[in-house]
């Protein structure tokens, strides 16, 4: 009787979590410590010990206790608590300019990649005229001229991100573009907003994915940087940029906790979306060793 041989498993049977886990553990660290961020966010009013300007003046410059894990501010506000509703802020303005910059550079990216010839041309003399202009130096100018504020720093952060990153969709859309199976739609008469929506858009998602999820890490970078400059979210709201750049620069010696618990927040959800991001492009992407 003849032996019978193992099957050997097939790769593709596991699913997307295991496989993060499993073949790109910094990546799956990543995306625990952006999971924990976006839970604290979302659940600040309900998991923050304190109001975030919640002023008990007996108890300032206090440091980390039982009592405050984070320590107190120079006017006795909890740091715990501003730190967790800072993270709401930061998610809804790292989200919303995630996506909707995303679906700008879809869009342009697409439509450039796939039409190609003057249209192509045209789009991308633009983009490179708005590739010259440091991004600071343009979110400053809009954000003085227009004013500092939630909406405003969204939409502002969603065109120039979503402008810059166009060409990473493009390029994708223009391999796409020159496969067999988008000549045969096209050779059977098939429309072009039908190609651009059945055969275009499905395959280049993974790159447009891992656009998403590192978008999010610059647009938190972003909004910091303005609101330690003073552009951003206007007080009392706390943001870690602020937090940064008021009490904590002031009192930093006395302090330090006060820059640190911010600091070290804003550092690990950059980092977190950053190593998500890198593995995800590993897994999605059909041309890395890692998506096999």
């Amino acid at each position: 009787m003849d032996a019978v041989l193992p099957i050997a498993a097939d790769p593709r049977r596991h699913g997307f979590w295991a496989r993060l886990f499993r073949d790109k553990p910094l990546g799956a660290a990543g995306a625990i410590v952006l999971g924990f961020f976006l839970v604290c966010g979302v659940l600040a009013d309900v998991i923050a010990p304190h109001g975030f300007n919640e002023i008990a003046p007996l108890d300032r410059m206090q440091p980390p206790s039982a009592a405050h894990w984070f320590g107190t501010d120079n006017v006795g506000r909890d740091v715990l608590s501003r730190c967790l509703y800072g993270a709401q802020l930061s998610v809804i303005i790292g989200l919303s300019a995630a996506v909707l910059a995303t679906l700008i550079s879809s869009l342009i990216g697409i439509v450039s990649g796939y039409f190609g010839g003057k249209v192509d041309l045209a789009v991308q003399r633009f983009v490179d005229a708005w590739m010259i202009f440091p991004d600071l130096v343009v979110l400053i100018v809009v954000v003085s001229v227009l004013g500092p504020g939630m909406p405003q720093i969204i939409g502002i952060l969603a065109v120039g991100l979503g402008i810059s990153g166009s060409r990473i969709v493009r390029s994708a859309v223009i391999s796409v573009r020159e496969h067999m199976y988008v000549h045969a739609a096209q050779s059977i008469g098939a429309g072009s907003p039908r190609i651009l929506i059945k055969h275009i858009l499905p395959n280049v998602m993974p790159p447009i994915i891992v656009l998403l999820t590192t978008r999010v890490g610059t647009a938190i970078l972003a909004e910091s940087g303005l609101s330690f400059l003073g552009l951003g979210v206007p007080p009392p709201a706390p943001t870690w940029g602020s937090m940064l750049s008021g009490s904590g620069r002031t009192y930093m010696f006395e302090g330090p906790w006060l820059v640190l618990a911010p600091g070290l927040c804003l550092t690990a959800v950059v980092y977190a979306t950053n190593v998500f991001g890198d593995a995800l492009r590993d897994l999605l992407d059909p041309r890395m060793r890692g998506s096999r």
